[in-house]
């Protein structure tokens, strides 16, 4: 008899966010995961007690692949690189985010701590120099309601044919280029 294939926790996550990029949050199925596995479900059983905590897991997996993505644009337009990572993660996992994102659901509420990471890779931005900590939240919450409405447009197909992957940097760059001159003349304004 040959022996039983043994999975780690890992190797469970991994199959239910492959699930969950082909069928969305809600095709995660103990049964499935084991299918793909090729097993039965008790190693999920031993690892994830219900469905909701291994799809938590997936949530958590798929935040640590956008910040990835940021992390691997390593140039001093950081705020860009953040936009550009938002839109390739649209993109290339579109019915996970459009779960993540278009869904009233628990897992993506407003996290400060998800905000000051992004503040203080903001900080680091060369054209962002000159902003106290509350102006930077304050770009980036516009730019997060800008960006999230091109996400959702980008991963539901429904910009324009013409509309390729530079357009679409072209439009958030200006977006961002506006939201920053707007913070900049304010500031100047301020007695």
């Amino acid at each position: 008899m040959a022996p039983k294939k043994k999975f780690s926790r890992q190797d469970i996550i991994d199959a239910a966010f492959e699930i969950a990029r082909d069928e969305g949050l809600d095709g995660i199925t103990i049964r499935k995961v084991a299918q793909r596995l090729g097993s039965s479900i008790a190693p999920i059983y031993v690892n994830f007690s219900e469905v909701e905590e291994l799809t938590e897991a997936v949530v958590q997996k798929a935040l640590d692949v956008s910040r990835q993505l940021i992390m691997e644009r390593q140039t001093e337009l950081r705020f860009r690189d953040i936009g550009m990572a938002s839109l390739q993660f649209a993109k290339e996992y579109s019915l996970l985010y459009r779960d993540l994102v278009m869904k009233n659901n628990s897992h993506m509420k407003y996290n400060d701590v998800a905000v000051r990471e992004v503040v203080e890779l903001m900080k680091t931005d060369t054209d962002l120099g000159g902003f106290s900590t509350e102006e930077l939240k304050g770009i980036l919450l516009k730019m997060q309601i800008f960006q999230t409405g091109l996400s959702v447009m980008v991963a539901n197909g429904l910009l324009p044919a013409d509309f390729d992957d530079d357009r679409t940097m072209e439009m958030l760059d200006s977006a961002a280029e506006d939201v920053i001159t707007a913070a900049r003349l304010r500031q100047q304004e301020l007695p």
